[in-house]
């Protein structure tokens, strides 16, 4: 039987769908976590409902490091986005205070790896990409992870000198830091999957990534607080978006991938992967 709290996710989101042409406050302004727990709780159900397993009915303890971590990570990106100045926020003058304002950004924020994980986990699930695998095992060497580690730090710092010219990079500089890291420490990684020949959790994330972007996107455009974009560059949109910053939201998902295992192992110790 269907999980209920997976028909209730199915209910806010239509509810959220509705409400951008009614824009019944305080739901029109509180548009973007009450879509996204939506989401997740109907993603999750749905993969509990073939595999008889999930986050939130089976791996509470990582869903709460997840929630967190999430809030957490997005919170730097926007003191990293002060230098860059990339995206900025419309109509965030609806909330009737700061206190609002604070716990919209703090709820907002912590949906952000649940529902890449989740979605990750759904493409998984279905077995959607077991069958892709590399032809080759391939070497890796602790000087190239090292290597990947000092290319990480030299971008980050690049990034913060040249924001003008290599912002794209802030979604790659960090999963190149960490993980390498999490491979050195045995840490699930992509690099060991890489290394094992196997694609189906890259290509997942990579997808995943990509389909979250989509929604994101999609479900901001028609919102009354949103972001937009202040890119130099880029070309045409999709909604706020243009193209090109698309192709952002497949590493962003490695990079969360990354930054997750790699405060998972300082915290929990543990070693199994859990998409």
């Amino acid at each position: 039987m269907f999980k209920k709290y997976g028909i209730i996710g199915l209910i806010l989101i239509v509810f959220v769908e509705i409400n951008f042409f009614l824009k019944i406050e305080p739901f029109a302004r509180w548009y973007f976590p009450i879509v996204w727990v939506g989401y997740i709780l109907l993603v999750d159900a749905i993969i509990y409902h073939i595999s008889k397993e999930s986050y939130l009915m089976n791996k509470k303890k990582q869903i709460f490091l997840m929630l967190i971590l999430s809030a957490l990570i997005w919170w730097m990106f926007e003191y990293i986005n002060f230098r860059l100045g990339n995206w900025d926020y419309i109509n965030i003058k609806l909330f009737i205070s700061d206190f609002e304002k604070l716990l919209f950004g703090w709820i907002s924020f912590s949906t952000v790896i649940p529902a890449v994980f989740e979605t990750v986990h759904l493409l998984t699930t279905v077995h959607l990409f077991d069958a892709l695998k590399l032809k080759n095992k391939h070497m890796i060497t602790k000087r190239l992870l090292y290597g990947m580690i000092c290319a990480g730090v030299i971008s980050f710092i690049l990034i913060m000198a040249f924001p003008k010219y290599l912002f794209p990079s802030i979604w790659v500089s960090f999963y190149l830091i960490l993980d390498p890291i999490n491979c050195l420490h045995k840490q699930p990684s992509i690099i060991k999957h890489l290394k094992d020949r196997k694609l189906s959790i890259p290509i997942a994330l990579f997808v995943g990534g990509i389909l979250c972007g989509l929604l994101w996107e999609f479900w901001n455009f028609w919102a009354l607080p949103k972001w937009i974009y202040t890119f130099p560059w880029g070309g045409p949109k999709i909604f706020e978006m243009p193209i090109l910053g698309y192709l952002g939201y497949a590493p962003f998902a490695w990079e969360l991938y990354a930054m997750y295992y790699f405060v998972r192992n300082l915290l929990m110790k543990k070693k199994e992967e859990i998409i």
